[in-house]
């Protein structure tokens, strides 16, 4: 890679044109721009949702460790785990080792089969293979793409796969298939970085991003900058690093020299960085989390405790000291103060370095960094642990931006079992997550645990923790820790983002969990609520003009959206000794009650008029529906609210699968599937269909045409879903994009 091309990989893509103004949608980075352009992670992301699939157990437990569970199957060796439709890209896709191998990637119809080398010999894979690869090994080269040998237990693809219409992932073998995969859906095509072509197994990711990523660990940030450094001794309990006043600019490093000898003792100072003379500081984390793990204690010497593309931690032994840097890019218009916080006065000394730049764009597209702590030393029985509610921070009941990584201690008793916690995202006041994960440890980037030990990666890790706590070297190696970065595969938001986690496989865990949680954010939305129709309440469909001549009579649906268990259980499967046990006063008792909705479902056309706002630049529609109606299709057109205006079609609504799936998880690896039927009783879910803004800009309202179109897909050969496919109407709602003030 010649000198040149590098430094247009640190400082973004050189071949896009800056887009400035004010009233001009900032170029959203898409494909291997994403990375190309990391400088622009704070920039508002308009029109683009990003989604979280995975095999997670539908009743809300743990079945299979989260593994098998299959929406649909067609042969023998194609057991669907997702499917797709819209223009996205597929940025994220992790499986346990090779479980689950080959796999099918099938982008707009073209079936690309992936194998990992451990599929030659499954069951002695661990085995025969020091090291294993993906073939094709063109596609999937590091740093972006790694296997079990090197993440301790997960095969991990970073290589982003764009489509057109259509993307599905089938597994050929079912036994432990257990998976997850992150994605985007756009609305606005003309704002996009380069344009969407279906990916194949044929191309090579560019040497420029590998070079890129492969720089995690060292000084990525631009040289030549304005910076402020210099030494302070720890002599007070609080002191102030620097008071930056300047006018729109962006912090690109942020740096830390700490004496080793004084590493660990310093590692619960608490970091304070506020924006713009705030009132509330934004970041507010003890130094070793925001930085990456849970403890400075560095149980094997190594050089890195974390190598992150962000953030690492790194042991400089010879020169007998820790250097903690950040690479996040930090926005800010007036000022930037930097503190620490909860220091034990001495005569220790560090030193800090902090680089910034003019900040290039407009300032309501340009979102402040925040690094958000919590501690959570009791998570409370049956309820999913919060690590972040944007409503009301810093005063601020709104927020637009993007949600973009966890730091998290899980155990501070060198227990591992608590890992069985699954992410669940609810991004802009969804009531189905549209992220939801298989467990907490697939999340940091490994597998079974990553069998107790240590690694780093430049998105994900495991940095420190001891593999059981009869081998804990000091009582600092009982700390559990995990880290994942979102760049690529970061998570829109455009009002509100709630982040949450179970505590163990059934949110029973009792361990003290602590997390800091990364994240973008303007106090503005870029999504508000302009109408919504409530479907079976004849008073919204009149004033709504909503007419389905096909549609059913009103129904009552009475059941559940899918947030965890429904009850406690009498008692706990494999409890191990940090599970809540001896609760009789909870047993039997509802989680989640039952709520109850009114609706209809159709297998024709409905059509409804719905308020916008006219300056919009685009349209999030959120339906509200009955998921056991089976892979829900539907053609979307938009047309202006006179008798005569014309309807054009904006895409095809698709909801895959039902609240009925297929479990299969056969005892031996070779063995052939052995379908199990499941229904859960979670029939209510949100979904949503993105308009773009050629449709609805300049439009006070719009009428929505919905045209349903049948879909075949049969269970497995020969068995068709318990209810045949309609369009389940409870409600929808409507949010107009918009540019956030500032």
């Amino acid at each position: 890679m010649t000198l040149i091309a590098l430094v247009f990989s640190i400082h973004g893509n050189a071949q896009q044109p800056e887009q400035s103004g004010r009233n001009v949608l900032p170029t959203i980075p898409v494909g291997l721009d994403a990375y190309r352009m990391w400088d622009k992670w704070p920039q508002q992301r308009i029109g683009v949702r990003a989604y979280m699939r995975s095999t997670y157990d539908r009743a809300g437990g743990n079945e299979s460790a989260d593994a098998s569970h299959f929406l649909f199957a067609k042969g023998e060796d194609y057991n669907v785990t997702l499917d797709v439709k819209g223009t996205g890209i597929m940025y994220f896709c992790r499986a346990n080792h090779w479980h689950g191998s080959p796999w099918h990637f099938n982008a707009d119809g073209n079936d690309n089969i992936i194998r990992e080398s451990g599929t030659s010999d499954p069951v002695n894979a661990k085995k025969v293979f020091k090291e294993t690869v993906f073939l094709p090994t063109e596609a999937f080269p590091q740093p972006l793409n790694w296997t079990w040998a090197i993440t301790k237990g997960a095969d991990l693809i970073w290589t982003p796969m764009p489509f057109k219409e259509t993307f599905q992932i089938a597994y050929s073998r079912t036994k432990y298939g257990t998976g997850y995969y992150i994605y985007n859906l756009f609305a606005n095509e003309q704002n996009l970085s380069q344009p969407i072509q279906t990916w194949n197994s044929g191309q090579t990711p560019a040497q420029d991003v590998l070079d890129l990523i492969g720089l995690a660990g060292t000084d990525i940030a631009p040289r030549g900058i304005k910076k402020l450094d210099g030494k302070i001794k720890l002599d007070k309990k609080s002191l102030m690093l620097a008071n930056i006043k300047e006018p729109s600019s962006i912090i690109r490093a942020f740096k830390m020299i700490l004496p080793l000898e004084k590493a660990v003792d310093l590692e619960r100072l608490r970091l304070l960085v506020t924006w713009d003379n705030s009132k509330y500081p934004s970041i507010d984390a003890p130094l070793c989390l925001f930085f990456g793990a849970g403890t400075f204690y560095n149980r094997e010497s190594k050089e890195y405790l974390v190598k992150g593309f962000p953030i690492y931690i790194r042991y400089d032994y010879p020169n007998r000291k820790v250097e903690l840097a950040c690479y996040f890019p930090m926005p800010f218009f007036r000022s930037a103060k930097y503190e620490l916080a909860g220091i034990q006065p001495d005569d220790s000394e560090i030193s800090y370095e902090i680089r910034y730049e003019p900040l290039a764009g407009s300032k309501n597209f340009s979102s402040y960094f925040h690094a958000t702590y919590k501690d959570i030393p009791t998570p409370e029985p049956g309820k999913d642990m919060v690590y972040l509610d944007t409503r009301g921070l810093e005063g601020k009941n709104e927020w637009s931006g993007s949600f973009v990584g966890t730091s998290f201690i899980f155990s501070h008793n060198g227990f591992l079992g608590t890992l069985e916690g699954d992410p669940r995202f609810f991004l802009d006041d969804s009531q189905t997550p549209q992220a939801y994960g298989t467990g907490t440890e697939e999340w940091g980037g490994g597998g079974d645990y990553w069998g107790g030990q240590n690694m780093t990666l430049p998105f994900a890790g495991h940095p420190c923790g001891t593999t059981g706590k009869d081998k804990a070297k000091d009582p600092k190696d009982l700390i559990e820790s995990a880290y994942r970065f979102l760049l690529a595969d970061l998570m829109p938001f455009g009002r509100r983002a709630v982040i949450r986690f179970e505590h163990g496989g059934e949110n029973l865990s009792t361990e003290h969990y602590e997390a800091v949680t990364y994240w973008y954010g303007l106090p503005s939305p870029s999504l508000i609520k302009t109408d919504e129709v409530d479907v079976g309440n004849l008073k919204s469909e009149n004033e709504h003009a909503y007419i389905s001549p096909d549609a059913s009579e009103v129904e009552t649906i009475s059941s559940r959206y899918e947030w965890g268990i429904d009850v406690f259980p009498k008692k706990i499967q494999n409890p191990g000794p940090n599970a809540i046990s001896g609760y009789d006063n909870l047993t039997g008792k509802d989680v989640y009650p039952e709520q109850s909705k009114d609706g209809r479902f159709m297998r024709g056309t409905s059509e409804f008029t719905v308020k916008l706002k006219p300056d919009n630049e685009g349209v999030l529609l959120r339906r509200t529906l009955d998921y056991r109606f089976p892979n829900q299709t539907a053609e979307v057109y938009i047309s202006g609210p006179g008798a005569n205006d014309s309807f054009e079609k904006a895409g095809v609504w698709y909801l895959a699968g039902s609240n009925t799936c297929l479990f299969s998880n056969p005892p031996g690896e070779l063995d052939n599937r052995k379908l199990k039927v499941q229904t859960s009783n979670r029939r209510l879910r949100d979904d949503e269909f993105l308009i773009p803004s050629n449709l609805t800009k300049g439009k006070g309202k719009i009428k929505i045409r919905v045209t349903f179109i049948p879909n075949f897909q049969e269970l497995f050969p020969g068995t068709s879903f318990p209810v045949k496919s309609a369009w389940s109407e409870l409600g929808y709602e409507v949010y107009c994009y918009i540019k956030p003030a500032k």
